[in-house]
């Protein structure tokens, strides 16, 4: 009996321990749907604020759409209106004259002038279309918001699964770092091994805007990003930055220390993108003035058939398929300037412009220059540069294709 009551006694213990920690464990359970159920309502009050500021963006880029559309087509409309009337008028004053008997001196006569007349009105001016590209850049910059976003939304979901921002968690992170730099590398085969890379600053993607009070008056510019020669000159007010001789544009953008990365598309025509000194003389002789041609600035050049790299007036051919769209790297440590093809996933390396401490230079022109001069570029503030060689050349300086940053970061 006394063991039945101990036993008795044991089990009444653990009932009463059991009836604590199944009302804890409710409390816990209630505790934990009170917090999921709240963050939910955060999130989908987030989710309600986010859809309401792409909504507002989505209506203010459709209206500047619709206002540039408006815009456009009453000049166009206007100057298609008065080219049909002139049409018509010059065709009824030749038909009236036509019609003219050979006998009648005095009608002739009249009907001469009224087509003389006619054809001397002044002409109606051209629609300048200065703005032409103004509202299809619209394409371009709701891209990149959209990029912007999905790479926000793929970091933040690795930071909630306790990953880098890169996808990888902290101990491939450091793996990586320590010397697997070779497993993600896939798609960037031709991407150069840096020496130095854990002393590097890390690079930004660099936004760049047109600086219009730098272009050539045969250049004409849509918005901040694009760029095209004409045949026609544009009436840019004077401007002591102004390229006068060559048809270059710079980037407002100053660069002095650190790496920045940025990309270009090359839409059409001969193009050369680089970067050239701040106090670089816009005045310059063409010969002396165009990328690459004297020691304060250096490109990279598309001629139609080949890239060549410019620099102190010495080239380089390069053998490599076209790119439409060219990424520049510029490194102020390493005093190093690496343009690449990019394409899908790939970044191809067509040229780097850095010193060089091998023999090489002793019997190659463009190395042996870039040996003795390229580091004093460096010594300046730089601007990116871009000169349009052959009418209609047209270039756009596009959103990045793929991260290429994070990926410059881990090398």
């Amino acid at each position: 009996q006394a063991q039945q009551a101990k036993f008795l006694s044991d089990v009444e213990n653990e009932l009463e321990e059991l009836a604590v920690t199944i009302a804890q464990a409710k409390k816990m359970v209630e505790l934990i749907k009170g917090a999921a159920t709240k963050e939910k309502e955060r999130v989908e009050k987030l989710f309600a604020e986010a859809s309401e500021v792409l909504a507002t963006f989505q209506k203010e880029v459709t209206g500047f759409i619709e206002a540039g559309e408006r815009s456009m087509l009453g000049e166009a409309e206007a100057d298609l209106r008065w080219k049909e009337e002139r049409r018509a008028k010059l065709a009824q004053c030749k038909q009236n004259l036509e019609n003219v008997a050979s006998t009648d001196t005095i009608y002739f006569l009249q009907e001469f002038q009224a087509l003389k007349v006619a054809m001397e009105e002044n002409l109606s001016a051209a629609p300048s279309f200065q703005n032409e590209l103004n509202f299809t850049k619209c394409t371009q910059v709701v891209g990149a918001v959209k990029d912007v976003l999905s790479t926000a939304c793929k970091n933040q979901w690795n930071h909630l699964q306790g990953k880098g921002i890169d996808g990888l968690n902290y101990q491939e992170m450091e793996e990586g770092l320590l010397g697997q730099r070779d497993q993600s590398r896939e798609g960037w085969e031709d991407f150069p091994p840096h020496p130095h890379f854990s002393s590097l600053p890390h690079p930004v993607a660099f936004i760049i805007d047109l600086d219009s009070d730098t272009a050539d008056k045969f250049i004409q510019l849509f918005g901040t990003k694009g760029a095209k020669r004409v045949l026609c000159p544009i009436p840019y007010p004077e401007s002591p930055t102004r390229f006068i001789n060559c048809e270059q544009v710079l980037g407002l953008n100053l660069m002095n220390r650190g790496n920045y990365y940025w990309e270009v598309e090359l839409i059409d025509g001969w193009v050369s993108i680089g970067v050239i000194a701040e106090d670089f003389d816009p005045r310059e002789a063409y010969n002396r003035g165009r990328l690459g041609r004297n020691d304060r600035s250096c490109c990279l050049q598309w001629n139609g058939q080949n890239y060549v790299a410019w620099f102190g007036g010495f080239e380089s051919v390069i053998q490599q398929p076209f790119f439409q769209t060219i990424g520049v790297f510029l490194e102020y440590s390493e005093k190093a300037l690496t343009f690449y093809g990019v394409k899908d996933s790939k970044m191809t390396c067509l040229q780097q412009l850095k010193v060089s401490p091998s023999t090489k230079g002793k019997s190659d022109p463009f190395q042996n220059k870039i040996n003795h001069h390229f580091g004093s570029l460096f010594s300046c503030k730089l601007k990116p540069a871009f000169f349009l060689e052959s009418v209609d050349a047209h270039l756009q300086i596009g959103p990045l294709k793929k991260d290429c940053v994070s990926v410059l970061k881990r090398r």
